[in-house]
């Protein structure tokens, strides 16, 4: 059913004309919210309740101030067992939000999380689950929410056992990729509505070949929970992990456009970052620091610091008295604490309060309880602290890191074991600086500084984390991120084949289990909706050549063009100013994506035929020049790999990168090549 049918112009009007009324009613839904915060401020409740009101009013309106423009339904619900099918009555439009004329009355647009919702996901032709006829709208491309631009719809009678692929759904998937990545609540297929509206206390990791959605999934995941449980994620906080800033700034519209802002959108670095980066380490050291095996050798360090040989006996003044403890009942009291494995500083404060209360039981069995003021006059008594700061010292992370890079026998000691000889030397500081102050923090050492802040006390955790490109993280990295949701719910994206880093996992269960979340079950998606098929063939010839188990991608999508530029060394560049020409020459974003040391021969030769490509990080560009090594995650609709084989010779995951490019075309893939390919 589409709008060039006669028959359906009126049923158009009338969608339009309900777009109206829910236009209107949005525009009275943002001025009410504004006018709730000016009454609030005059709430009369206790000052804390006031704010706490006050915090969320305006959050409301300035959520709804900042909603997206564009159009406010996608979808419509007819049921079953009605007298009048398709009347207004007896229909639900689907949208990004919730929109009423009044609290009290049915919505005009429901939610696309509410659960009313689901069976615009999930209902089929076998399943109706009482719809009658599924309706999806089809709008202009890039419609800030004109009525006008409503310009076709589809009906799927269900009750009658319709069940056909919808054109409105290809051509949204297959519209051009130019700018940031748009949500898809529109388009949400059964199995990725399936992860998206998973529980909150469950984890889930989600396997996704090229172009399966797997980040979109992500992000409306987070949006569900955001909706669905939005106290207890407010309690604790939802917190988006992405590889590295250019990721974020491409995935940062997805859940405003979902009418969910306010959202912790960062990086592992970012989260752990303690003091700038300004050092570099040599590979294998960065191997070694990331290892899992150097959070042991990092907890050895810390409580090497713990020593009660030659700390004595403790006396206690109190007026002419002395109140004693014996030196085997304090060495006795120090082993039971790092018995039960606390947070170092909990351990510290919990021999502070053991000591005291031997004392206090020493007072009670002379002279009756003692006051409280006692106590907190003992608790601070400068023998005690003497005492508690000789055997169990206060500690930063910086010193026990820095210690133990910096000398032979503190790494010696807590590698002992662990690390073998050859390992022990590749960590040691070739330098040491004269304090952690002056140390020159690498990446890699900022990951071991977040590992002992860990010991040392247990960070706040959020109530979910959502984790993309996971496959990249190392084994402390995770260890990093566990700490984060301990308390919480994660969702782990990722793909295998994608992994990149000298540490990238070859399994989920390794990945998961230093993720804190071992049993978390393993989904893998390998319908593709966004990389055409002759793309994704092409790819899977290099997957079979990757040491990773991980199933094959297949795509929906027929369209798409693959095309081999072979020519010789010399004339490269010139054949890839030829096929950046001719992408040009068609609609959508063009990706020129190249090994990172050939990027600056591949602009000089388009600056010299004319040609201007702006760099990675402007996301609305019409011509990019990407390094092959920051281009995972990113998508163009035609894309130009330059020389695949430096691009696989360029590290020692190459190929593993090289499949990472391939994949990163959603209409057309040309490949310019002198050399053989490596697959």
């Amino acid at each position: 059913m589409t709008s060039t049918e006669p028959a359906l112009h009126h049923v158009l009007d009338r969608e339009r004309a309900h777009h109206e009324r829910c236009r209107d009613a949005l525009a009275a839904m943002v001025e009410g919210a504004g006018e709730q915060v000016v009454i609030g401020e005059d709430v009369s409740a206790s000052g804390a309740d006031a704010e706490v009101l006050g915090h969320r009013l305006r959050s409301q309106a300035k959520a709804l101030r900042e909603l997206p423009e564009g159009p406010l339904f996608f979808g419509r619900l007819d049921y079953t067992g009605s007298d009048r099918p398709g009347s207004e009555a007896q229909a639900l439009h689907i949208g990004r939000l919730r929109i009423t004329e009044h609290p009290a009355e049915p919505p005009l647009v429901v939610d696309w999380r509410a659960p009313v919702s689901r069976a615009f996901y999930q209902a089929s032709a076998r399943d109706p689950q009482g719809v009658a006829v599924r309706r999806r709208f089809g709008w202009a491309p890039g419609s800030r929410g004109d009525s006008g631009d409503l310009t076709g719809l589809e009906d799927e009678h269900l009750e009658q056992g319709e069940a056909r692929a919808s054109e409105i759904v290809a051509r949204e998937i297959e519209r051009p990729r130019v700018g940031p990545m748009r949500d898809i609540a529109a388009t949400i297929q059964p199995e990725q509505d399936d992860l998206v509206r998973e529980d909150l206390t469950v984890s889930v990791c989600v396997q996704g070949a090229p172009g399966t959605g797997k980040t979109a999934v992500g992000l409306h995941r987070a949006a569900y929970l955001l909706y669905t449980h939005p106290q207890r994620i407010r309690r604790g906080g939802l917190l988006i992990l992405g590889p590295n800033r250019t990721f974020l700034s491409y995935i940062a519209e997805v859940l405003p456009a979902l009418g969910e802002s306010g959202v912790r959108q960062s990086t592992l670095a970012e989260e752990i970052a303690r003091h700038p980066v300004r050092g570099a380490d040599e590979p294998a050291a960065a191997v070694v620091k990331h290892d899992a095996r150097m959070a042991e050798v990092l907890r050895r360090a810390l409580y090497a610091r713990v020593r009660t040989e030659g700390a004595g006996s403790l006396a206690v003044p109190d007026g002419s008295y002395h109140w004693r403890v014996p030196e085997a009942e304090l060495a006795r009291i120090v082993a039971t604490v790092r018995e039960e494995e606390p947070p170092y500083e909990v351990g510290r404060e919990r021999v502070r309060a053991r000591i005291v209360r031997c004392l206090r039981e020493q007072v009670e069995r002379r002279a009756g309880p003692p006051t409280n003021a006692w106590v907190r006059r003992v608790e601070r008594a400068r023998p005690v602290s003497a005492y508690l700061d000789a055997v169990w010292p206060r500690v930063r992370p910086e010193e026990v890191v820095a210690g133990l890079l910096g000398g032979h026998g503190a790494l010696a000691e807590a590698a002992d074991g662990l690390l073998d000889p050859a390992e022990q030397e590749a960590l040691r500081w070739l330098k040491p600086p004269r304090s952690w102050k002056s140390a020159r923090w690498s990446a890699a050492d900022l990951v071991l500084l977040d590992e002992v802040a860990g010991l040392l006390e247990r960070p706040e955790g959020y109530g979910h984390v959502v984790v993309d490109e996971a496959q990249d993280l190392s084994p402390m990295e995770c260890r990093a991120i566990a700490r984060r949701a301990s308390f919480g719910s994660l969702t782990v994206l990722g793909d295998l084949a994608q992994g990149t880093t000298p540490w990238a996992a070859r399994s989920w269960r390794t990945v998961l289990a230093h993720l804190g979340k071992p049993d978390a079950p393993v989904i893998a998606l390998t319908t593709g909706f966004r990389v055409p098929q002759a793309v994704v063939g092409f790819a899977n010839r290099l997957l079979e050549r990757l040491d990773v188990d991980v199933p094959a991608a297949r795509s929906l999508r027929g369209d798409g063009e693959l095309r081999i530029r072979e020519t010789t060394r010399d004339s490269v560049p010139a054949a890839v100013v030829d096929a950046v020409r001719d992408a040009l020459r068609r609609e959508g974003s063009v990706g020129v994506v190249a090994a990172d040391a050939d990027v600056p021969g591949v602009r000089a030769a388009l600056e010299a035929a004319g040609v201007e490509a702006a760099g990675h990080e402007e996301l609305g560009a019409r011509l990019s020049l990407v390094p092959a090594s920051v281009v995972k995650g990113l998508e163009y609709d035609h894309v130009v790999a330059v020389e695949p084989a430096a691009i696989a010779e360029a590290e020692e995951r190459g190929p593993h990168r090289l499949y990472v490019v391939l994949t990163r075309a959603v209409s057309r893939l040309e490949v310019v090549r002198a050399r053989p390919l490596p697959f």
